[in-house]
């Protein structure tokens, strides 16, 4: 027997399995993470993989925007913000001139004690910081149209800025193949309408489900919601990139900078060499977890781990996945969504007004139907949610492997089964290269 430790939330479960079923474990061992982060961070601000470095893409004497992710986004912001407002204070840019826009998307607003874990209490005391509304109409301004017909509307900041600077965290997105890059500008810092019309090439009256399956995780070629991102961010091109890419556990592997395309490019391609896993086989079940906080925070970041892990699941498999969840109910709308049982219907009320939060549900419940069983380790007081959502409460690792036995037995599997353990879900994308 060997013992598996899963996050969950800010501790961890555990789950000891014999180890002669477990036919992989999904992780990113061969990753060295980096020594010193700051370090890496401040070189790479003077030798970028692509484009000019920093200096030379600033304008000292105007206005700085600096673009960086929300409290859902777990990318060491506090520490690229401390390093990029020092490297400009020594070029002569003054702590005035300098605006921190979070790029809140959809997302609701922020406390003041999330803001100041995002970039750090020195910061918000040195800084003018503002939040992202994608509703506040004197926010936004018109840039342009795409080819797909998509009103760009994006935060004036931004637009206005003298030099903009965009950062974040490279991870697989489960709509637009990567996170990180464009995502800054489109979805960050734009407006609701835009959002929706770009996400809204989620969908598709080709296949029987709707969806347009280009639009799935580690998939940039061919997949419109990035080819339509990244349109929308060339009407706002941003002066510079810094982007970090982590391994499956959240250790920082890697540091891209530079041009805002090519260089966020170039972090793709050291992601998917790092965390996209060739498997030759799907198992027969599948146990894993989100990541934990704040990749678990709420059911609508944690749901991420199911559109991972089921390309490393059999159809019609066991699904166990620990997510404690503890802003379940956020957003609301997506609890909404997440409880209907006529999927018909809800893919018909998507296409007639298509939101975010909907179409995630929906997809995520096509997932938990094509499975035997979905069963998820979280807190007692979220059991009805799980339950409303087809899926199967429990308290432990422990008690959700019973479940998962009984059910491999009732299919006379108790001998022969197969497991693939994933304890990053949300972060390892399995490549399945079988028939």
């Amino acid at each position: 027997m060997k013992t598996y430790t899963f996050p969950y939330g800010t501790t961890n479960q555990h789950l000891s399995l014999d180890e002669e079923h477990v036919l992989l474990y999904l992780d990113s061992p061969q990753a060295k993470a980096v020594r010193d982060e700051e370090e890496a961070i401040r070189k790479s601000l003077y030798k970028p993989v692509s484009g000019r470095p920093l200096r030379e893409c600033v304008k000292t004497g105007g206005t700085v925007v600096i673009v960086v992710s929300d409290i859902t986004r777990p990318v060491h912001t506090d520490r690229m913000l401390r390093i990029l407002v020092g490297e400009l204070n020594l070029m002569g840019v003054q702590d005035e001139q300098i605006t921190v826009l979070i790029a809140l998307g959809t997302h609701r607003q922020q406390t003041r004690e999330e803001t100041e874990a995002v970039c750090g209490a020195d910061m918000v005391r040195r800084l003018y910081i503002v939040q992202h509304d994608c509703h506040d109409e004197s926010q936004l301004l018109s840039v342009g149209v795409t080819s797909r017909g998509n009103q760009v509307r994006i935060n004036r900041l931004a637009v206005e800025a003298d030099t903009l600077i965009v950062t974040g965290g490279i991870s697989f997105h489960d709509m637009a193949g990567f996170g990180g890059g464009r995502k800054a500008i489109l979805p960050g810092i734009a407006g609701y309408d835009t959002i929706m019309a770009n996400h809204a090439l989620a969908l598709s009256d080709d296949e029987a489900d709707g969806m347009n399956h280009n639009c799935d995780a580690g998939k940039l070629q061919g997949n419109p919601i990035h080819e339509d991102m990244m349109e929308g961010a060339a009407f706002v091109p941003p002066h510079f990139l810094l982007n970090l890419v982590f391994t499956a556990s959240g250790s920082l592997y890697d540091v891209v900078s530079g041009t805002w395309d090519t260089a966020w490019q170039k972090g793709c391609e050291k992601l998917l060499a790092l965390d996209g896993v060739p498997i030759p086989t799907q198992a027969d079940v599948v146990i894993g977890s989100a990541g934990g906080y704040p990749k678990d925070i709420n059911m609508y970041q944690a749901t991420k781990a199911h559109m991972n892990a089921v390309f490393a699941v059999k159809p019609g498999g066991i699904m166990i996945l620990a997510m404690a969840c503890e802003d379940m109910y956020e957003p609301a709308s997506f609890a909404d969504w997440f409880f209907r049982d006529d999927l018909s219907q809800v893919l018909t009320e998507v296409k007639q007004h298509f939101t975010i939060p909907a179409f995630s549900a929906y997809k995520t419940r096509c997932i938990i139907r094509q499975l035997k069983a979905v069963i998820i380790v979280t807190e007692p007081q979220y059991f009805h949610v799980i339950r409303k959502s087809g899926q199967i409460p429990a308290l432990s690792m422990d008690e959700a492997w019973g479940i998962a036995r009984g059910l491999l037995t009732e299919d006379g599997k108790e001998a022969s089964y197969t497991v693939t353990v994933m304890p990053y879900a949300a972060s390892t994308l399995p490549l399945y290269t079988g028939k």
